[in-house]
């Protein structure tokens, strides 16, 4: 991240401790994941130490340690998902995309997570697709979003 970029962050948010964790998920909107080099200035500018900001990054399933890819896949797992061809939907992902669940594709286009339950067992199997809601989910739909992350 350029440094004016990290800069109008903490500005935005005036410098303030107080505002450590909106600081992180502007960070994690920017980069998609928080790049330790970032959270070392963080600590450094807010003269926070760097194992607290650790202790949030960690703490909160939305924030990630690793790079993510520039489109995030999330398969619902829950059950309604689950019996509805949930694993087959990952199985045709980690095909297309040869990553596994979990990981990021080397070129950074993808990651492909799971989660336990969305909460949205109607629209089941469900996959969100950089926050956007894909419900009723097959094969023949997957692959149109697939063609889509592959296009963009």
């Amino acid at each position: 991240m350029e440094d004016a970029k990290l800069n109008a962050i903490l500005e935005r948010h005036g410098r303030d401790p107080a505002n450590l964790l909106a600081i992180l998920q502007d960070i994690q909107k920017e980069e998609n994941y928080l790049p330790r080099e970032e959270l070392e200035k963080v600590s450094k500018e807010l003269s926070v130490p760097i194992t607290r900001i650790f202790g949030l990054a960690t703490f909160f399933k939305a924030f990630s340690l690793k790079p993510r890819g520039k489109h995030i896949c999330t398969v619902c797992m829950g059950t309604a998902c689950h019996v509805r061809g949930a694993p087959r939907l990952v199985e045709q992902v980690e095909r297309e995309f040869s990553v596994k669940a979990g990981e990021t594709t080397p070129d950074r286009k993808l990651t492909l997570e799971t989660v336990n339950c969305v909460g949205a067992c109607a629209l089941g199997p469900l996959v969100i697709l950089d926050g956007e809601y894909h419900g009723n989910m097959n094969a023949a739909k997957l692959e149109k979003v697939i063609t889509e992350v592959k296009k963009g």
